[in-house]
């Protein structure tokens, strides 16, 4: 059974930046990040095909996030620059080992989840 590990969360002001990283312990096809704040459902942040071949990004966080990859390793990152408080959440790393497009509109699409990493970006 393949696991993600995530790190990487924390607390930063608005304006700065946050790396996210994930280790996956083995073969997946699409890897994702996926977040949820408080009394909010889970959002999809940004996902990518093995291999990086593409990439997928959710309206509110595109040309401020950026996901990839490196194989060598099994890791996944989100560069995550010009943090706001909406971006406040638990971020989880998530897996599947399903071929098709590696989008982030619904959760149901993977099927390995982390345990998530807290973070918090304040005014």
């Amino acid at each position: 059974q393949v696991q993600v590990v995530e790190s990487g969360g924390g607390s930063v002001q608005a304006g700065g930046s946050l790396r996210l990283s994930c280790v996956a312990s083995g073969y997946t096809y699409c890897m994702a990040w996926f977040r949820q704040a408080p009394g909010k459902e889970r959002e999809g942040v940004a996902g990518i095909m093995r291999g990086g071949w593409r990439t997928y990004y959710a309206d509110s966080v595109k040309g401020r996030f950026t996901i990839s990859q490196v194989m060598a390793n099994n890791t996944l990152y989100l560069q995550m620059d010009s943090l706001n408080p909406e971006d406040t959440a638990v971020y989880y790393c998530v897996a599947d080992l399903g071929i098709g497009e590696c989008t982030v509109v619904s959760p149901s699409r993977y099927k390995i989840w982390g345990q998530g990493t807290q973070v918090t970006v304040s005014s």
